[in-house]
C-alpha cells in the first residue's frame, strides 16, 4: 500500500523545488493511484493543495521556531516540515502527536534519521504554541507571534492570506482596502467546479441530467448568473459524472462563459438569418469558449480555434468530438504571426491572451509564487504583440473580445487604453449583454470580476468594435 504522506512529500518537492505545475502534478498522481480509497485521495489532495495555499504563512511560522531558516533547510526536510505544519494548524481530525510521529518516521525512511530530533523538536514546539499564531480579532496581542496589523500592514496581510507582499501592495493601491480583502479571502475559499450544460439539450435530457446531479454527492446548484451553469460540490473524476460520455456538459467557469454572452454572437445569428458568422479564437486551449461560441451559433457559420502547440490542439479536438460540435476547426497556429488569409474576414475575434493568471490562484495555487513584477511586464508586452496582429482579422463593424483570467490593470484596463489609442476600435457598453445580476458592473465596455466579491474566478472582459 502506498504511503500517502510520502506521495504528498514527493509532490511538494516536484512542485516547489523542481518547478512543476501543481494542478498537473495533483491530477497525474490522483490518476495514477485511482485505485486508492477515496479518503486517501482526498487526504493527498487536501494536504498538497493546502500546503501550497498557505505556504507563506507556514514558512513564517517555521522561521519562528526553527534555528535553521526555511530557506537553508534541505529540500526534502523543508517540504516535510511544511506539510506537517499544515496538518497541525488546519486539520483538527489528526492528533498533533500523530503528525509529529509520522514526520519523524518519514524523515528516517528517506535517509535523514540524523535530523529526526530536529524535525520532532520544531514540530512539537510549534504544536504547543498554536494559540500564539492566531489571526483572530483578539484585542490582547501579548505573546502573539504574528505581525502587527497596524504597524506592519503589508506583512500582516501577506502572512494571513499567504500572498506575496508586492501583490498585496498592488491590490491595495489599485482597489482599496475593502475590495482587496474580498480578493484575498476569496482566493482562499473552496473553489466549486462549474459546468456549462448544453443549451441545445432537449427538455427531457436536461431534466434527466439535473435530477442525477442534484443528489449526493454532487449537489449541483444553478449558478445565479446563468441558467445553464451549474456548480457542484464534489467531483472525484469528471469522466464519471452523468452525461460526460454523451457530451452534455463542459467544465467551464462562469467568467469564461460570459465571453460568449458579451460577444453577442447569438444576437447576430438571430437578427440575420443569412449570416454564416466566422469566429476566430486565437488562443483557444482548452477550447471552452470556442465550443460555447459554436453552441450560441446554433449550427451556423464556423469557429476557427487555434493554439500554439499540437498537444493543446489535440485536447481541443478531443473536447469538440465528445461534445459533438461539427463547426469548429482546431488547428496549430501562433497568434503572434499574421495569417493573411483571415484579414478582415472575422465577425468576432476572441483574444483570451496569455496572462499572469492572478484571478485563478484559488485553483492553481502555485501561481502566486511564480509571478513577479518583471513577469507582469513581459506578459503585457506579449499581449501587445499579439493584439497588434489579431485585430486585423476583424472585419469593419466586427467585434473583438479581449479577456484575461487576471486581476491586474496593466494587463487589463491599461491594455485596452493602449489598444484603442493605437488601433481602429472603440469599446462598447456591456449592459445589454450581461446577466441581470451583473447589469451595473461593466463600465466603459469593460468588466472586471473579483473572486470573493463575484461568484466567479477573477476575470476581465472587454468588448471592442472595429470602426
Amino acid at each position: 500500500m502506498e504511503n500517502t504522506r510520502e506521495l504528498i512529500l514527493d509532490m511538494l518537492v516536484e512542485i516547489l523545488e523542481n518547478g512543476a505545475y501543481s494542478h498537473l502534478v495533483v491530477r497525474d498522481v490522483l490518476d495514477k493511484y485511482d485505485y486508492m480509497d477515496g479518503r486517501d485521495k482526498a487526504f493527498i489532495k487536501r494536504v498538497t493543495e493546502g500546503t501550497l495555499e498557505r505556504l507563506i504563512e507556514i514558512d513564517y511560522y517555521l522561521d519562528q521556531f526553527s534555528k535553521v531558516p526555511v530557506t537553508r533547510m534541505k529540500p526534502l526536510i523543508r517540504n516535510l516540515m511544511r506539510m506537517s505544519v499544515y496538518q497541525l494548524l488546519y486539520m483538527d481530525s489528526i492528533p498533533d502527536s500523530a503528525v509529529c510521529n509520522e514526520a519523524v518516521k518519514l524523515a528516517g525512511k528517506r535517509g535523514y534519521r540524523g535530523l529526526s530530533g530536529f524535525v520532532n523538536g520544531v514540530l512539537r514546539n510549534l504544536a504547543r504554541n498554536k494559540q500564539r499564531l492566531s489571526f483572530g480579532e483578539e484585542k490582547d496581542r501579548n505573546g502573539k507571534l504574528i505581525p502587527d496589523p497596524q504597524k506592519e500592514k503589508y506583512q500582516y496581510l501577506s502572512i494571513k492570506y499567504s500572498m506575496p507582499q508586492w501583490l498585496v501592495k498592488l491590490w491595495l493601491v489599485t482597489y482599496g482596502e475593502e475590495l482587496t480583502y474580498f480578493i484575498l479571502k476569496g482566493l482562499l475559499e473552496p473553489q466549486p467546479l462549474t459546468l456549462r450544460l448544453k443549451e441545445s439539450l432537449t427538455a427531457e435530457q436536461r431534466r434527466k441530467w439535473i435530477t442525477a446531479m442534484k443528489g449526493d454527492p454532487f449537489k449541483a446548484q444553478e449558478h445565479p448568473y446563468l441558467s445553464y451553469a451549474y456548480q457542484i460540490s464534489s467531483a472525484e473524476g469528471i469522466r464519471s459524472l452523468p452525461g460526460y460520455e454523451e457530451g452534455w456538459f463542459a467544465v467551464q467557469d462562469v467568467s469564461s462563459m460570459l465571453v460568449a454572452e458579451v460577444s453577442g454572437i447569438s444576437r447576430m445569428v438571430l437578427e440575420n438569418d443569412r449570416l454564416e458568422p466566422l469566429v476566430v479564437d486565437v488562443c483557444a486551449a482548452p477550447g471552452g469558449k470556442s465550443m460555447h461560441m459554436a453552441e450560441k451559433m446554433a449550427g451556423r457559420g464556423k469557429v476557427i480555434s487555434r493554439d500554439v502547440s499540437e498537444y493543446k490542439v489535440s485536447l481541443m479536438r478531443d473536447n469538440n468530438e465528445r461534445m459533438g460540435y461539427q463547426k469548429i476547426e482546431a488547428e496549430v497556429f501562433d497568434a503572434a504571426v499574421l495569417d493573411g488569409s483571415l484579414v478582415e474576414k472575422a465577425d468576432v475575434v476572441l483574444a483570451d491572451l496569455p496572462c499572469s493568471g492572478l484571478g485563478v490562484i484559488g485553483r492553481k495555487r502555485d501561481i502566486k509564487y511564480r509571478v513577479t513584477e518583471k513577469s507582469l511586464q513581459d506578459l503585457a508586452e506579449l499581449q501587445r504583440k499579439i493584439l497588434s496582429v489579431v485585430w486585423q482579422y476583424v472585419k469593419p463593424g466586427g467585434v473583438l473580445i479581449y479577456s484575461t483570467c487576471t486581476i491586474n490593470p496593466g494587463e487589463n484596463e491599461q491594455m485596452i487604453e493602449w489598444f484603442t489609442r493605437n488601433h481602429p476600435f472603440v469599446t462598447e457598453e456591456l449592459t445589454d449583454y450581461l446577466p441581470e445580476a451583473l447589469k451595473g458592473e461593466g463600465k466603459n465596455g469593460m468588466l472586471q470580476l473579483f473572486p470573493g466579491y463575484h461568484r466567479t474566478d477573477g476575470f476581465f472582459i472587454c468588448r471592442l468594435k472595429r470602426i
